[in-house]
């Protein structure tokens, strides 16, 4: 009988956590929200925007970082693609925010509200493709930092 009880507390035990497990990653904070287009400026050339909205409170890192900083800057990855060329380097269009904490000695380039990440590409021929890749972010706020994020992308040019 004692050894069914104790199978039950464990079975019981296990469930609980379980269930708190997922119950705090269901409630963890998604500050950013992400979109993806594709728009045509001239023949064969698009420029790609991977445009993030930030919740009040938060920030998202620049890509290109101070020195001093210890935070994970904004990583873009696009996926090789034998009928695209990358013209240039990603760019960001956004109010840039030069944080700076002196009692911590460490510094930042962060964006809030929004920013454009705009990479140019040039299609090698007349061809419909997609655009793909990752963006690999972290978010703060004044008192935390969330780990950093990684979200998949696929963009229709043609």
């Amino acid at each position: 009988m004692n050894s069914k009880i104790s199978v039950m507390k464990k079975l019981v035990l296990s469930s609980l956590i379980l269930f708190s497990f997922i119950f705090s990653n269901a409630q963890a904070p998604n500050p950013v929200s992400w979109t993806f287009t594709a728009k045509k400026t001239a023949d064969k050339t698009y420029e790609v925007h991977l445009t993030a909205t930030v919740q009040s409170g938060w920030h998202l890192y620049s890509q290109v970082q101070p020195d001093d900083a210890v935070v994970n800057p904004t990583a873009i990855k696009f996926a090789a693609n034998p009928l695209v060329k990358l013209d240039g380097k990603v760019k960001e269009t956004g109010k840039m925010e030069k944080f700076h904490d002196a009692r911590l000695g460490v510094s930042a380039n962060q964006y809030a509200g929004s920013v454009d990440f705009v990479q140019v590409v040039k299609l090698k021929g007349k061809a419909k493709t997609n655009i793909t890749g990752t963006v690999e972010f972290q978010t703060c706020d004044d008192k935390k930092c969330l780990p950093p994020k990684k979200v998949s992308f696929s963009v229709p040019v043609n």
